[in-house]
């Protein structure tokens, strides 16, 4: 089945309504299976086949999985490391074998990623860091060949001595911003287009292993490093978590926004909703343009009366942020203006809807579910808009907050 055919959507309705009926014991059904090697965690049954068909049907639903992913990107370049004084008992030389083997580490991270193969990366973690645990795991340890052939490029002595340098440090949190925003991308290369529920959850499983995985791979390597790698990886999770929840929301709203008579109840009861005393309240507060406010309002009611589709209202909400924040355009300042343009979107819509609200309007279900997804979508948005205008990854833009003591007034205004 195509990836853009409707089937895939028919499909996935009837596996929706197939777990909703079950009772509850049976569905832990996406739990990971340590067992089934190299391949996704969560596409495996409920343990109950033998071994063998329970691997023929992960990977053959894994093959099914890739078409939904964008397997064309490579890893982009990554930067030289900028040091100015080497830390001591290293050389130049150990600083290009850092180089090489954090670049073939990541490439090797990317592979395993679009053949779905999330469990394999614990192991190059392990590997890359020289884990060492204190007893001997139950089938985790690393392969030695793989082991002794790094160490002789770079003896873990070194790779400690660099870990505490600060230069380093940055060099390979910017690496990580690269590398994970590429996986990003390779994952879900479009938030709106609708993923198989089984991918969607192995995702989600993926990112709520990754921190666990990285601490426990980093057990004898400085603290700092530690902190930054896993700032890091914590920032990827969020939007793994961030952009499934998104792409959750969009697959329901999508069925809200084809149905005829629920977007004409939803006109009529917006209609009803006194916008004059909203923009009066929320005036106050927000200090928006009169005319600014006044043509969103009249602009939503058209967009829905057309009965606009998903990707109709997305290109909308693009537009109405891309004028808000035009006046902003080149300016250090914006960054703080597209957070506060955030903060003003959502004072405004959690106005309209506590006016549906109070007025027990039919259609506050469908209000409410299109207010969360918007809201969501206006967040990707100026998320990859401000990484756009100050030339860093999303996921870097979001990572920057990953440390509390980041989240100072200096920063906030960067």
């Amino acid at each position: 089945v195509k990836p853009d055919s409707p089937l895939n959507r028919l499909q996935e309705d009837m596996q929706y309504m197939a777990m909703r009926q079950q009772p509850m014991q049976q569905k832990q059904r996406y739990k990971p299976m340590q067992k089934v090697d190299g391949v996704a965690d969560g596409f495996t049954g409920s343990g109950q086949q033998t071994g063998t068909s329970v691997e023929q049907t992960v990977i053959a639903q894994s093959q099914h999985h890739q078409q939904f992913l964008d397997a064309s990107r490579v890893l982009p370049e990554f930067g030289e490391v900028e040091i100015s004084s080497l830390p001591d008992g290293t050389t130049f030389e150990d600083i290009k074998s850092l180089q090489s083997l954090y670049r073939e580490h990541c490439e090797a991270i990317l592979d395993v990623v679009v053949n779905l193969q999330f469990s394999l990366i614990e192991k190059l973690w392990q590997t890359f860091w020289r884990y060492s645990p204190s007893a001997p795991p139950d089938g985790t340890i690393t392969e030695t060949s793989n082991l002794s052939e790094i160490e002789s490029r770079l003896p873990k002595a070194k790779l400690i001595t660099l870990c505490k340098n600060e230069s380093i440090l940055k060099w390979m949190c910017n690496c990580d911003h690269v590398m994970y925003q590429a996986l990003v991308e390779i994952l879900i290369p479009d938030v709106l287009r609708p993923i198989p529920s089984a991918l969607t959850q192995a995702i989600r499983n993926f990112a709520k292993s990754l921190e666990g995985w990285l601490s426990n791979a980093m057990n004898n390597i400085p603290q700092r490093m530690i902190q930054t790698k896993v700032a890091a990886v914590s920032a990827f999770a969020q939007t793994l978590r961030r952009y499934t929840s998104l792409n959750h929301l969009a697959q329901a709203a999508r069925a809200v926004l084809q149905n005829t008579s629920q977007i004409n109840q939803m006109l009529n009861d917006l209609n009803r909703v006194d916008f004059a005393n909203v923009q009066e309240q929320a005036s106050w507060v927000c200090q928006c343009d009169d005319n600014m406010v006044q043509r969103l309002e009249t602009d939503f009611k058209m967009t829905l009366q057309q009965q606009s589709t998903l990707e109709q209202w997305a290109a909308w909400l693009d537009n109405v942020m891309m004028q808000a924040l035009k006046p902003y355009e080149g300016r250090p300042s914006f960054p703080k203006a597209a957070r506060q343009f955030l903060l003003k979107w959502s004072f405004y819509s959690s106005m309209v809807i506590r006016d549906l609200t109070l007025r027990s309007a039919a259609s506050f279900g469908s209000f409410h579910l299109i207010r969360l997804l918007y809201d969501e979508y206006m967040f990707y948005l100026v998320e990859h808009r401000v990484a756009q205008a100050t030339g860093e990854t999303p996921i870097a833009v979001m990572g920057e907050f990953g440390d509390i003591n980041a989240v100072s007034p200096g920063n906030m205004d960067k």
